[in-house]
C-alpha cells in the first residue's frame, strides 16, 4: 500500500527554522509555547507517518474536518472521524494515517513549551466538535488562518509571539469546549433563532463541505421540501444557492486577505475542482478569482 508523508494537491505548511525556534524558545515569553510546524492537507489519501519516541521531539495537533483516518498511540490504535481532533505527546512512539477510499482532511499543529503538557493532557482520544448552534468552528479555523498567515510573512519577534498568544487562545477553545462557546459575543446565540438563521449557521460551520439539501434540513429537523419553502420565503433564496453564496463569500476573503492559491482556496471551501470553482465564482461575481484578486478595493 502507497504511503505518503507529503505532497498533496493544495496542502500547505510552514516548517520553522531550528536556528529561529532555539533562539525564540530561549526566551521568556516564548519558552510558555511555540510553533515549529503548522499545516494543511486536503484530501490526504494513504498519508502515513511514524515517529519513535526519539523522533517525536513535540506535541502534534490534528484536526480533521472530513474523511476518516487513525493513530497508534501505546499500541492502541484510535479510529479518528470528521469533526475530531486529537494531540499525540512528545517523547512517545506514534503513527498515524488515513486509506485512500477515506482519505482526510486536516489541520495540524507541532507545538511544545512548559505549556504544551497542560494543553495536550486528555486529548490522546479524539475529541468531537460537532457543528451546532453554539460550535464556532468557523472562528476556531480562523484562528488557524491567523497563525498559519503570520508565520507565513516570517520569523520576526512580534509575529512569533502573535502565533504563541494566538495558539494559547486556539488551544484554550478546545481544552475549554463548553466555555469556549458559551462566550460568544454575538446576541443570537442567546435568542431563539428562526429557521433560516439556524440553517444558515450550520452552512457556515460546514463551510470547507459539500453539503445535501437533507443535510440541512435534517439538521433543523423538518423535511426538506416544507425547509426548503420556508427558506426561500426568508431569504430569497434556494438552500443550496445561498450555501454556494457563502461559499464564495469565504473565497473572496481569502482571495483579499491571503496569499492562498486558487486551487488552495477552493479546497478549502470545498471544491474538489478548482476549474469548476473558477466558473462558480465567475457566475457569482461577474469575474474570475484571479481578476477579482487584481481589482483594487477599499
Amino acid at each position: 500500500m502507497a504511503r505518503i508523508k507529503s505532497g498533496f494537491i493544495g496542502e500547505r505548511a510552514v516548517i520553522l527554522p531550528a536556528p529561529i525556534i532555539d533562539e525564540y524558545k530561549s526566551t521568556e515569553f516564548g519558552s510558555m509555547l511555540y510553533i515549529t510546524d503548522i499545516g494543511f492537507y486536503p484530501k490526504a489519501s494513504y498519508h502515513f507517518r511514524k515517529r519513535t519516541k526519539e523522533e517525536a521531539l513535540q506535541y502534534v495537533l490534528i484536526y480533521c474536518l472530513e474523511g476518516e483516518g487513525w493513530f497508534e498511540l501505546n499500541d492502541q490504535i484510535q479510529k479518528v472521524t470528521a469533526n475530531q481532533v486529537f494531540i499525540l505527546p512528545k517523547g512517545r512512539a506514534h503513527s498515524y494515517g488515513c486509506k485512500n477510499t477515506k482519505s482526510w482532511t486536516i489541520y495540524w499543529i507541532h507545538f511544545d513549551g512548559l505549556q504544551a503538557v497542560f494543553f495536550a493532557e486528555g486529548f490522546d482520544k479524539p475529541l468531537q466538535i460537532l457543528p451546532e448552534k453554539d460550535s464556532r468552528i468557523e472562528e476556531r479555523l480562523r484562528l488557524f488562518e491567523e497563525i498559519f498567515s503570520t508565520l507565513k510573512n516570517g520569523y520576526s519577534k512580534n509575529n512569533l509571539e502573535f502565533s504563541s498568544a494566538t495558539l494559547t487562545y486556539f488551544l484554550g477553545s478546545l481544552k475549554y469546549l463548553s466555555a469556549y462557546r458559551a462566550s460568544s459575543s454575538s446576541d443570537q446565540l442567546s435568542q431563539q433563532r428562526d429557521v433560516a438563521d439556524e440553517a444558515i449557521h450550520f452552512m457556515r460551520e460546514n463551510i470547507h463541505k459539500r453539503l445535501h439539501l437533507k443535510d440541512i434540513a435534517d439538521y433543523v429537523g423538518y423535511s426538506a421540501s416544507h425547509f426548503s419553502a420556508l427558506f426561500l420565503q426568508k431569504t430569497g433564496y434556494p438552500p443550496l444557492s445561498y450555501f454556494i453564496h457563502l461559499k464564495i463569500q469565504e473565497a473572496c476573503h481569502f482571495l483579499d486577505f491571503s496569499e492562498l492559491k486558487i486551487n488552495q482556496i477552493s479546497m478549502l471551501i470545498g471544491f474538489d475542482d478548482p476549474f469548476y470553482f473558477s466558473r462558480i465564482f465567475t457566475k457569482t461575481m461577474g469575474e474570475s478569482p484571479s481578476d477579482y484578486r487584481r481589482k483594487k478595493k477599499g
